[in-house]
């Protein structure tokens, strides 16, 4: 193969894909972009990927959609597909977000448990990827993962957990 397969897009699923696009707008600062008729939405981060002088590059941000559980678009019936609700248990997807270096953890944990997400874990270093971590649900079930870089030779504070 000369060039791999792209990810270009997630999906999340929500019940309520007008209040969900309105939290990750606060949560997270990004563009809500409500689409047919507020049954899908489109998140956009904004602005494009840094280079490692903290210009901008070329490469745009990847995008979020948030769908209506009930009826996820586009499917080639106009019902769309089974099932129709959320899922209520076991493991789903975890969503990855890096921690931009202008927000924080607390601010970003702070505003999501304000608007009904549900706070799993703060504070956490994982040395095989020289990270800190922290994680909520937020209100539809989806797990979002926060991850701040540690650079070289990170100081882990004292009240984070390790692994």
């Amino acid at each position: 193969m000369a060039y791999p397969n792209t990810l270009i897009f997630v999906d999340l699923p929500s019940e309520d894909p007008d209040a969900a696009g309105k939290f990750y707008a606060e949560v997270f600062a990004w563009e809500d972009d409500p689409r047919l008729n507020g049954r899908y939405h489109r998140i956009v981060p904004g602005q494009n990927f840094l280079n490692p002088d903290g210009s901008q590059s070329e490469i745009g941000n990847l995008h979020l959609g948030i769908g209506d559980c009930a009826n996820l678009r586009p499917h080639p019936e106009s019902a769309g597909v089974e099932p129709r609700e959320m899922s209520k248990g076991g493991r789903k997807p975890r969503i990855w977000i890096m921690i931009s270096d202008d927000d924080s953890a607390d601010r970003i944990l702070g505003t999501a448990e304000k608007l009904g997400a549900t706070i799993l874990w703060r504070n956490h270093f994982w040395k095989e990827f020289n990270g800190y971590n922290h994680c909520f649900v937020d209100p539809w079930g989806n797990e979002i993962l926060l991850w701040g870089k540690a650079g070289d030779n990170p100081q882990v504070p004292q009240n984070f957990t390790r692994e």
